[in-house]
């Protein structure tokens, strides 16, 4: 849980009354321009996006033995922990990052263009950026890598769309239309073959500058920037901080021009102003920034708690959404209340019994009182009465041990089932764009704070003490009640010889039995037909051999295992390569 000092509460809270936000738009993990990124969030104020078409599964990996989808996992990650320390948030689209491509014709062709402008267009309404920034060139097919220039084209055309609700007419009617301000190129100067061309161009471009220092965090833009590029780890991007002035250009593209060509958010409003209820909140929260006390931030929680009551009264439940989640944690964090929801093991398997703790501090001397909790995914105490949360003093709440009734594990939702070459295939709609799919076991806080009732969700996670890290977090899941693997990915058979191939049972929970096949293509040989198989504690493994002979002439085949656990069916893939047929 972060828990940031009175200097990243102020940050957030000059964050809080900029209404006004910007999308960075490019293909891979890691071409997004951090220093922009942070400029736009940490000295600007602004909500901002990077959207990335892919989640980078064609790249190399420097740091582990995973490529393609498990890569992609990592990579998602990497980026999240990008945004999370230059202060954006991450969007994706369907695209699958095949590798490299040498044309956008090749790129728009393998990844359904059609989808992947669906998802931008989605992606855009949805988050309704006032200005728009592309890392490529639209206007270089063949010059550089295909997914780069797709990209920008993709955006360049979406600019457009965006605003037509007859264009992608199911995200018009969820998100409403959108008509974002001005789209940029952040230009640089080896996109125009030479510097000389660069150096006449510059007249005509935007600039801002991207150096400043952050005295409340105590960073420059660089060194930040620095920090979020570190996170590509897997690719090797380790970056040192810099410090000093440094300028970024881009190229305006469509929309309404700024004349003045240093102030992108030139003729937005993105002061409270911006909503028709929202001069009061502004008039409050102007006042909070002004009087803000570094050594009590707990004293601005009564005029936060009034600006939110005012903000729940606002029609736009576009920035409803947005600033009642801001102005909530900003009350939490000047607060010290401290919420949380903890599960006595890491992962269970459907119907696995499970004990939630929960904690609840006051960590100041505003008035609290903590009303009730409840959970679709938990039960506790029906007789739960009201009970107040006096400073500094720790109320724990223990569940009963009951059985965790789930119908979905934790995959990544977009690899739950085999998409294409180009695209991932996701059911859910409603999570296209996300990077995971997160608040899957919510548990809900009602409290009282200065006489105002506040919703606060928390996620079941997990925590244990390290002997060596201390206190540790991981993410508490739903994963199968057994799971199959094969240690080798590819298997090479050099002759037609048969094999043992080992299969590894896993147990997701205690006491399970069943049965494990291995099912294979048509003319493999494979003894015997099936193993039974028995775990007694849970995480505890069971290796089994299978007797394997591929037919002649195969060059190459898929076997899997395959588990059956009473009615239930697990399983997982495996590809393999016969060699010896290599000269047929």
């Amino acid at each position: 849980p972060q828990k940031p000092t009175a200097s990243e509460i102020y940050h957030d809270l000059q964050k809080l009354n900029f209404l006004g936000s910007a999308m960075y738009i490019a293909a891979h993990p890691d071409d997004e321009n951090t220093r922009l990124i942070s400029y736009l969030s940490n000295d600007l104020k602004a909500r901002t996006a990077y959207l990335s078409m892919t989640r980078g599964d064609g790249g190399q990996n420097l740091i582990g033995p995973e490529i393609r989808e498990l890569l992609g996992v990592i990579r998602t990650q990497e980026l999240v922990a990008a945004r999370n320390t230059d202060g954006g948030s991450q969007l994706f689209t369907r695209a699958n990052d095949f590798g490299y491509s040498k044309h956008p014709d090749e790129t728009l062709a393998i990844w359904n263009k059609d989808e992947v402008m669906n998802d931008v267009v989605r992606a855009i309404r949805k988050f309704k950026p006032d200005i728009i920034v592309n890392r490529f060139n639209h206007r270089t097919p063949g010059e550089t890598h295909g997914h780069h220039t797709s990209s920008a084209m993709l955006s360049f055309e979406a600019f457009d769309l965006v605003g037509d609700s007859n264009s992608y007419p199911e995200t018009a009617s969820k998100y409403g239309a959108w008509r974002p301000k001005r789209l940029f190129f952040n230009t640089y100067s080896w996109a125009y073959g030479n510097k000389e061309d660069f150096e006449k161009l510059k007249p005509k471009l935007a600039w801002v500058e991207t150096g400043s220092y952050y005295p409340s965090l105590g960073l420059s833009n660089g060194e930040i920037a620095a920090l979020s590029r570190s996170m590509h780890k897997s690719q090797g991007f380790g970056n040192t901080g810099s410090r000093g002035s440094q300028t970024e250009y881009l190229e305006f593209l469509k929309g309404d021009a700024a004349a003045n060509k240093d102030n992108l958010f030139e003729g937005i409003n993105t002061t409270w102003s911006r909503l028709e209820e929202g001069t009061a909140i502004g008039a409050i929260l102007e006042e909070v920034e002004k009087n803000f006390d570094f050594k009590n931030p707990s004293a601005s929680v009564p005029q936060l708690v009034k600006a939110y009551r005012l903000i729940q009264k606002i029609r736009d439940d576009h920035w409803r959404t947005i600033k009642t989640e801001e102005i909530k944690q900003l009350i939490v964090n000047c607060s010290g209340l401290y919420l949380e929801a903890v599960a006595d093991q890491q992962t269970v398997a459907p119907k696995g019994n499970v004990i939630v703790t929960l904690e609840a501090i006051n960590r100041s001397n505003v008035s609290m009182q903590l009303n009730s909790v409840n959970s679709d995914v938990i039960e506790f105490p029906s007789q739960l009465a009201p009970m107040p949360l006096s400073e500094n003093i720790k109320q724990k709440i223990t569940s009963t041990e009951f059985t965790f009734n789930v119908t979905e594990n934790s995959t990544p939702y977009w690899l739950n089932k085999e998409g294409s070459l180009g695209m991932y295939h996701v059911d859910n709609k409603d999570l296209i764009g996300f990077p995971t799919r997160t608040g899957q076991f919510p548990v809900h806080f009602n409290v009282s704070i200065a006489g105002t009732e506040i919703d606060f969700v928390r996620n079941i996670t997990y925590k244990f003490n390290d002997p060596v890290k201390g206190e540790v977090y991981r993410p508490f899941e739903v994963l199968p009640e057994a799971t199959a693997a094969i240690p080798e990915k590819v298997l090479i058979f050099s002759s037609e010889a048969a094999r043992d191939i080992p299969v590894i049972v896993t147990s997701g929970r205690e006491n399970i039995t069943g049965t494990v096949s291995l099912l294979h293509p048509k003319g493999w040989i494979v003894s015997p037909a099936q193993h039974t198989f028995s775990l007694g504690a849970k995480g505890s493994s069971q290796t089994v051999l299978f007797n394997v002979k591929p037919p002649k002439g195969q060059s190459e085949g898929v076997i899997k295992p395959t588990l059956q656990v009473g009615d239930n069916y697990y399983d997982c893939l495996l590809y393999t390569s016969d060699a010896a047929d290599e000269e047929d």
